[in-house]
């Protein structure tokens, strides 16, 4: 049997490179033998810290008996959804058709040009009450396939066809002050009033709906609702969701936040330590500051994209054991392993969290490694033609495109980095990102296109900003910076366009939401030209309300004027003076901090 699994690069799919299954990583490859042999393809969806995907792949994907049945009958696919978030989004949205438990590992069956005809997700080796055993599930989609093919191929293009419906919007208004506080309190509304948090078990830390709430004009407009946020934060903080060492937790499995599911993400780290700065939370921002760059950090710089649940503890395979041990007896054990993908939408986080808490908390030490990640993301995560790509592994670039979420998330991330160190360089670079990715959007999936499959719109805001709100965010930032009036009207495009669908189900869009609460009213903006970022007036600054916050010296004012960021016009001539601007229109300068206003 051909290993095709063990020089990929994605660390789930080499963990499966010795299963007897003979699996073609996602490729054109995989189809090409499917049509040839004609038979479905069997396509295993998963992620390297994900807990039932090991276990699937140890009760069945491991079982020589299974592997014949998956060998002889199907072309059998396996899909890192990290590294092929695209790949993973067309067919969670297919199988959405035909189980409501949607998860990973995900197991979809579809017809040679790669269409959903059934699909489920953990099955286990052999029937379990309700469940049925995953030879069962081979053995009829294997009937289906051979004494139905035609209803499951109209199954698959009815599947299809409801996908591009699904998928169409229709513009409206922006959404007004007014409307955003009934969205927030619609979200407050089902605040866990005993626990904190929202709904009941399982229990997410839903980032993106945290900093919805965080936002000025819920503050003004929804206060109450907007205090949940940091009900939720203090709850989570003081729970079993946050390790010792400062890093929290996936997940929580009872409706008190305890019982976590034990592996650590980078991107709800990244956001959270947003949301505490914004809450005033020193003491929680330092610990998930300290867990990033003390475990999730790889060697170059970039960061990876989750440490496991998983690891060895006395010769057996345990999960969540070494988080339940005290820090000083972890020192003798093998951590769990760190998925060590750089992901470049996920290290835009990052790179931006950092940047941003380095900078308010006098910390240079991270906004240093925030550059570092950003050098090595733009450096590595290249295609040999020059273009960004989705993630890399040990340095070497991964052949997966870029999306939506990637290009966004990355320019955003060097935008903050470009007020954090005061360098306009990488303002230009995240100018140029995004300018590509307005121009011509983000490169669809070979394999995907080339089959006609549809890639689900990523239009909702789960555990990190889709990749519509991740263009809108970066496209705001652009204009509060002045880069123009049409970075602007590209963010209110956007928001227009899913506005609707967000203030009817505000929950799943807490990033957009963001975005139009910044449309909603004039933002702050505030810059400092002093030679000493250290200066009273500089530190005075940096703990005021506001939506930018630069501390610059004359020469590097003049290099972000010269750049095309109109929010420095003008300013390159002073010494140790403070401008306090509202929608570009700044009162007359201060030199003492006594006379800035922390309030907006």
């Amino acid at each position: 049997m051909t290993n095709r699994l063990a020089e990929t690069l994605s660390p789930y799919l080499r963990a499966h490179a010795d299963n007897p299954v003979d699996w073609w990583p996602w490729g054109a490859d995989a189809f090409a033998e499917a049509q040839r042999r004609d038979v479905p393809l069997l396509i295993s969806i998963g992620y390297s810290t994900c807990h039932w995907c090991h276990v699937m792949a140890r009760e069945s994907f491991s079982s020589p008996e299974i592997a014949a049945e998956i060998n002889a009958k199907f072309v059998a696919v396996k899909v890192d959804r990290e590294e092929h978030p695209d790949v993973d989004g067309a067919y969670m949205a297919a199988a959405s058709a035909f189980t409501q438990n949607l998860g990973w590992p995900l197991t979809v069956f579809a017809t040679p040009q790669g269409r959903t005809f059934y699909a489920g997700t953990y099955w286990p080796p052999e029937a379990r009450g309700p469940m049925p055993g995953f030879p069962d599930v081979l053995a009829a989609v294997q009937e289906a396939w051979t004494m139905r093919r035609e209803q499951a191929i109209e199954s698959a293009d009815a599947v299809a066809a409801a996908l591009a419906q699904a998928a169409e919007t229709t513009p409206s208004d922006l959404p007004t002050a007014a409307s955003l506080a009934g969205a927030a309190e619609a979200i407050a509304a089902r605040e866990d009033a005993m626990f904190g948090g929202f709904g009941g078990a399982p229990k997410f830390p839903v980032a993106t709906t945290l900093s919805f709430l965080q936002q000025p004009v819920v503050r003004r407009e929804a206060p109450d609702a907007a205090a949940a946020a940091e009900r939720a934060l203090k709850a989570m903080t003081a729970s079993d969701l946050r390790d010792a060492d400062g890093g929290f937790f996936r997940y929580a499995t009872q409706r008190d936040w305890t019982v976590p599911h034990y592996e650590r993400m980078l991107t709800d780290n990244a956001q959270l330590l947003d949301v505490a700065l914004r809450a005033g939370d020193e003491g929680t921002a330092r610990g998930i500051a300290d867990f990033l760059l003390d475990v999730l950090r790889r060697d170059g710089g970039g960061f990876g994209a989750a440490q496991d649940s998983e690891s060895v503890i006395d010769g057996a395979r345990s999960e969540g054991g070494y988080y339940l041990r005290p820090v000083p007896e972890r020192a003798g054990l093998e951590p769990p392993a760190v998925d060590g993908k750089v992901i470049t939408a996920w290290n835009g986080l990052a790179i931006a969290a950092l940047a941003r808490a380095g900078a308010a908390l006098g910390e240079e030490s991270w906004v240093a490694a925030a550059a570092e990640a950003a050098n090595f993301v733009l450096r590595v995560n290249r295609s040999p033609e020059g273009r960004l790509v989705r993630s890399s592994l040990d340095g070497q670039a991964s052949a997966a495109v870029a999306t939506l979420a990637d290009l966004g998330l990355l320019a955003d991330g060097l935008f903050a980095l470009a007020v954090a160190t005061g360098d306009a360089t990488w303002a230009v670079e995240g100018r140029g990102i995004l300018d590509d990715l307005i121009a011509s959007g983000a490169e669809v999936d070979p394999v995907l296109a080339a089959h006609g499959v549809a890639a689900a719109p990523d239009q909702t805001d789960g555990d990190l900003p889709s990749g519509v709100s991740a263009m809108a965010v970066a496209a705001l930032t652009a204009w509060r910076l002045g880069a123009g009036e049409s970075y602007r009207a590209a963010a209110d495009e956007q928001v227009r366009a899913h506005a609707a669908s967000a203030l009817q189900h505000p929950f799943g869009h807490g990033s957009l939401l963001s975005v139009a609460a910044g449309l909603a009213e004039p933002p702050r903006q505030v810059v400092v030209v002093t030679e000493d970022r250290t200066s009273v007036l500089a530190a005075a600054s940096r703990r005021l309300d506001a939506d930018v916050i630069a501390v610059v010296s004359p020469a590097q004012a003049q290099a972000f004027e010269d750049a095309g960021f109109e929010l420095f016009a003008g300013k390159s001539a002073a010494a140790e003076l403070a401008y306090d601007c509202r929608a570009f229109v700044c009162r007359l300068p201060v030199a003492a901090a006594s006379e800035l206003t922390r309030r907006r």
